[in-house]
């Protein structure tokens, strides 16, 4: 006989992967799920995953998932008990909280008491200070006006951190290294953070010298019972948003481990916490830790720490919220290898992490030992400028770092991904650089790794020969698929290059077909000989190449059949392939040239323009700030790059604006 469910029915108030990854826990444990949607998602993973759905409104979140009145009518209409909300969106909303009890429906997160204690950053100090945990030096309290933030800024001393009290997920947060700074950056978090929070209260900090970002999960019950789950290394970001987490740190050791646990279980006991949350804290090189918040919701990077201990936190979650024991203690929580989770975002890390919207023409995940994949996402699905640009989360698990690392290498290269650009480049060039395989990290890693912004991943001439001759043998293999040749094998010449490269730069190579993978492929003017073995089924994405027992995983798609677009170490490369005669040919065609025009202003990414700052027949300098522009939630500052004068602007502050749209000319 069966055991009945926790609960019959849940209703997740979300979208996407984690809207997925709580579906299949509640299918695990038998119980019927409910997915809420806009009009925009009506054909979404989550939807088609879920027993029933419910439309809640058109695209915008401000009037679909955030509208707390849909949310509680679309449980009453189903039968749902209780509401798991994901992270985001309504997660850590006191007024949601306690809304869904007033109406007899269980919240699967902590009560509205505790969410408003620690959703305010201020007020969440003052009580981790109560309870003994280790806080950051600065000004326990609102910021009020630029003369009392410049006061305190310079007797805590730079540089500081200004953020909004009520914010979180890296935004309305900036560090300031002088005055100046300071007050630009106060500003802007405050419009940030009454956009995405509506809540502008600021406060500031002192911003601790080389970081890092390590947060500790914790899960409690009603009963009195609360474990720490470990602790995860959060420092890679970007604009203080997690781009790689790993769990555990190689920086903490057993006892600073059990230090901040403890620290981090006192806090969620004295602010009475149910479910699961997280404690967020900045540690430095000496392992000294300080309090930064709490998340009062299941964190985005959750994943890892499941697979380095076994636990389900949704499922804890569930059990909890229904008023029932966690099903594990402290002795039960142990280390179990080493896992590592790469957040894959729609967006150009090479234009300064631009969001980019669009649908996927094309996408496989990637599977194999160790392998997870948490997406929202499918085939077709598209990437909309209303909510966060994230795609997915690729994590790996293995018995040590370096195996876990080696996996999700593997794996980046496999991750097909069409239709829009994404930053797997960046991704598959971090986990392989030295400093970041040594465990030496801040959270300024990315910026001091790419002071010029990052740009594609560079391959040594080795790896360059690898491509240009792979790309040879790919057309052989689909030429002979068109046109057979005499006893089956392929024998040809073709020449490669980056591009439309002169021919000093062009790679002319000898192809003979030895075997039904095997290629021997000849360099004609170097003489080089190689074996490759070339596992690839015709046109489709994912191509193997094996040179002296190293496989190499590339991806290909072409644009027709003498340009290829070769996808290397997370980067794509043009590259031409030609016959000899088409080579010869090609020498003749001019090089097209690009007209660039300095007299407008274009949108870098699509957004809604939320402030125009100039108008028409205005004079400016190079750098003024000429509009603000509101992307996937953040907010960007767009200066001029040269002195002019405005002779038209083409749009109207709220206005929705496409990339590459034309905003203002100058005379």
């Amino acid at each position: 006989m069966s055991k009945k469910p926790i609960f019959d029915k849940i209703l997740i108030a979300n979208r996407g992967e984690i809207a997925c990854r709580v579906i299949k826990t509640c299918r695990r444990l038998g119980i019927k799920t409910v997915a809420i949607h806009s009009t925009a998602d009506e054909q979404a993973k989550h939807v088609r995953m879920a027993d029933e759905a419910v439309c809640v409104g058109p695209p915008a979140s401000a009037e679909s998932y955030l509208v707390i009145e849909k949310v509680i009518d679309a449980c009453v209409k189903t039968g749902a008990q209780a509401v798991h909300p994901g992270y985001g969106f309504l997660s850590e909303n006191e007024h949601f909280s306690a809304a869904l009890k007033k109406n007899n429906i269980v919240f699967i997160g902590p009560d509205a008491d505790a969410i408003a204690d620690m959703g305010d950053k201020i007020h969440s100090k003052k009580l981790a200070k109560a309870a003994g945990v280790t806080t950051i030096p600065g000004y326990i309290g609102e910021i009020l006006s630029h003369k009392q933030l410049l006061e305190v800024a310079n007797e805590i001393t730079y540089p500081v951190m200004v953020k909004a009290s009520g914010g979180g997920g890296g935004k309305g947060m900036r560090v300031a290294y002088n005055d100046t700074e300071c007050v630009e950056f106060f500003d802007m978090c405050k419009e940030e953070a009454k956009a995405a929070f509506n809540n502008d209260k600021m406060l500031v900090e002192k911003f601790i010298e080389h970081p890092r970002h390590i947060e500790v999960q914790v899960i409690a019950d009603r009963l009195g019972n609360a474990v720490y789950l470990n602790e995860r290394e959060c420092s890679i970001q970007r604009r203080n948003q997690k781009v790689l987490e790993e769990a555990p740190s190689e920086l903490i050791d057993a006892k600073t481990r059990k230090a901040m646990g403890e620290q981090a279980v006192a806090l969620a006991k004295a602010v009475n916490y149910v479910t699961a949350g997280t404690v967020e804290n900045v540690v430095n090189p000496k392992r000294e830790f300080f309090f930064l918040e709490m998340n009062t919701r299941l964190q985005v990077e959750h994943p890892i720490t499941e697979l380095i201990t076994g636990v389900d936190i949704v499922e804890q979650m569930i059990r909890a919220s229904a008023g029932l024991p966690l099903s594990i203690t402290q002795d039960d929580v142990k280390i179990h290898g080493h896992a590592t989770e790469a957040r894959v975002y729609a967006e150009d890390p090479m234009k300064n992490y631009f969001p980019s919207i669009g649908r996927l023409s094309g996408y496989e995940e990637p599977v194999g030992e160790g392998v997870r994949v948490d997406s929202g996402i499918l085939e077709g699905s598209q990437i909309s400028v209303y909510y966060d640009p994230l795609i997915a989360k690729l994590c790996t698990w293995g018995a040590t770092r370096d195996e876990s690392l080696d996996r999700m290498e593997k794996a980046l290269d496999e991750y097909v991904i069409r239709g829009l650009r994404h930053n797997v480049c960046l991704l598959r060039d971090v986990i392989t650089q030295e400093k970041y395989r040594k465990a030496e990290i801040t959270t300024a890693y990315l910026a001091e790794t790419y002071p010029d912004g990052f740009k594609k991943a560079p391959i040594n001439e080795a790896e360059q020969q690898l491509l240009l001759s792979t790309s040879a043998v790919i057309r052989a293999i689909r030429e002979a698929a068109l046109y057979p040749t005499k006893g089956g094998l392929i024998s040809t010449r073709l020449a490669a290059s980056l591009g439309f490269a002169d021919a000093a730069s062009r790679s002319t190579f000898d192809i003979v077909q030895t075997a039904a993978t095997t290629y021997e492929v000849s360099n004609v003017a170097t003489g080089e000989k190689k074996i490759l073995d070339v596992q690839w089924k015709r046109d489709f994405p994912v191509v193997r190449v094996t040179e002296n027992g190293k496989e190499t995983v590339l991806q290909f798609w072409g644009s027709d059949e003498v340009t290829y677009n070769m996808q290397m170490k997370g980067t794509t490369f043009a590259v031409t392939v030609m016959t000899p005669q088409q080579a010869e040919l090609s020498g003749f065609v001019p090089e097209p040239k690009v007209s660039v025009n300095a007299k407008q202003v274009l949108s870098p990414m699509p957004g809604v323009i939320v402030h125009l700052n100039v108008e028409v027949g205005q004079t400016v300098v190079a750098g003024f700030e000429l509009f603000t522009l509101e992307a996937m939630k953040m907010r960007n500052k767009i200066r001029s790059e040269a002195d002019g004068k405005i002779k038209s602007i083409n749009v109207k502050t709220g206005a929705t604006v496409d990339d590459g749209q034309l905003i203002i000319e100058f005379e």
